[in-house]
C-alpha cells in the first residue's frame, strides 16, 4: 500500500535545447550538464549531453538551430539547490581548433508548465593584449576547466568575461507531491524569459 505521506518530491524536466544566435560564428555545436543542490538526487534521464553540429541557413542567416532533447527526472526533500542548467557552445576558429563560443546557465523553472528560456552567453577574456594574442595564435582560447562553475558564484567575481549571443531552451515542467510537503508551485502560463547571467538565483 502506497504511503499517503511522501518524504520527497519529484522534478520532471522535458524540452530542448532550440537553437542559438552568434551573428559571428557558424558550425556550432553545444554541450549541457545539471548542476543541484546536496539534497537533490537524479532519478532518471541524462544529466549531461552534446549535440550535433549544426550551420546557418540562408533563410535564417543568424540563428543555429539544434532541437536537441532534454529530458530528464529529479527528486528530492528540499527546494535548496533548485537544479541549472549550464551550456556550453564550442566552434572552430581561423586556424580549426575547437574553441569556447560561449558559457550560460539558468535555473530549471520552478513552476509546472510550459517555458521558453533565452540565455545570455559569455567567455572569458585573456588579462592582457599579450596574452590575447597569444592564444589566438595557438589556439588555446581562456575557458573553464569545468563548466559547471559557472552555475556557482565562487571566484566568479575575479573572471574578465565578454558577452556574445544568446541561446534559447524550452522547458515543460510537472511536478509530483511539491503540495503534499508544504510548497506552493502554482502552474504557469507560457513564460518568455530572459534569463540574466547568473551565478546563483
Amino acid at each position: 500500500m502506497a504511503s499517503s505521506n511522501p518524504s520527497v518530491f519529484l522534478l520532471m524536466i522535458n524540452g530542448q535545447i532550440e537553437g542559438a544566435d552568434f551573428p559571428e560564428y557558424d558550425d556550432l555545436y553545444c554541450k549541457y550538464c545539471f548542476v543541484y543542490g546536496h539534497d537533490w538526487a537524479p532519478t532518471s534521464g541524462l544529466e549531461e549531453g552534446i549535440s550535433q553540429i549544426t550551420s546557418k541557413s540562408r533563410l535564417a542567416p543568424h540563428r543555429l538551430i539544434w532541437n536537441f532533447p532534454l529530458e530528464m527526472t529529479f527528486k528530492s526533500t528540499n527546494p535548496s539547490g533548485w537544479p541549472q542548467i549550464v551550456v556550453s557552445v564550442y566552434g572552430p576558429d581561423t586556424f580549426g581548433n575547437d574553441v569556447v563560443r560561449g558559457y550560460g546557465a539558468t535555473h530549471v523553472p520552478f513552476s509546472p508548465g510550459q517555458h521558453t528560456k533565452m540565455i545570455p552567453m559569455f567567455v572569458p577574456e585573456s588579462t592582457s593584449r599579450l596574452q590575447k594574442f597569444t592564444s589566438w595564435l595557438l589556439g588555446r582560447r581562456p575557458e573553464y576547466t569545468d563548466p559547471k562553475v559557472v552555475a556557482q558564484g565562487e571566484g566568479r567575481e575575479v573572471t574578465r568575461v565578454c558577452s556574445q549571443g544568446f541561446v534559447t531552451l524550452s522547458f515543460h515542467i510537472v511536478t509530483k507531491d511539491l503540495k503534499k510537503l508544504g510548497y506552493e508551485a502554482t502552474p504557469s502560463e507560457p513564460s518568455h524569459t530572459l534569463s540574466p547571467q547568473l551565478a546563483q538565483e
